[in-house]
């Protein structure tokens, strides 16, 4: 067993893991921060993306130790502390680009890298960067109308495309 310590949504955190212990393990089991969703174990469904140090990471390939001293943000601390969703959370929310909401963890996070890179995607670049997210309901319309809401664009103009 060793000691990790990190930084989770602005918080301190730290626990004992196993060596083989996965950081989407321990956000789950020893956090209890269970927004970050395991799908797959085999990271091809991104629904347990999460940040670490600023850079969207699918959390069920890396190990919580590889965490050490970093800087990890969830789903959890996308919200206000009100509770109040982020402008991605609410656009998912505003168009529908949610069903049963289990890949939506890893879309917002992965939305959320691909804004900061890219403040202003085209529909491509948002089919391009959601690649590695898998959602089985939506058929993806709604959430590349939601991340081009998120982006400040104007929905309509995918209609014309």
């Amino acid at each position: 067993m060793a000691q990790v310590n990190m930084t989770v949504n602005g918080k301190a955190a730290s626990g004992e893991v196993e060596g083989r212990t996965l950081l989407s393990s321990f956000l789950r089991e020893t956090l209890y921060l269970t927004g970050t969703h395991v799908g797959c174990d085999t990271s091809q469904c991104g629904a347990c993306v999460v940040h670490v140090d600023g850079v969207a990471v699918k959390s069920c390939t890396m190990l919580a130790a590889e965490a050490e001293g970093a800087e990890v943000a969830t789903i959890e601390g996308q919200a206000a502390a009100d509770g109040t969703l982020n402008t991605i959370q609410q656009a998912f929310q505003d168009h529908h680009g949610l069903q049963c909401g289990f890949c939506t963890p890893g879309m917002v996070m992965t939305t959320a890298a691909l804004l900061k890179e890219n403040p202003k995607p085209s529909e491509q670049d948002i089919r391009s960067h959601l690649e590695g997210n898998i959602c089985r309901c939506t058929g993806y319309h709604n959430i590349i109308k939601a991340i081009y809401a998120a982006s400040g664009q104007d929905v309509a103009a995918l209609a014309a495309d």
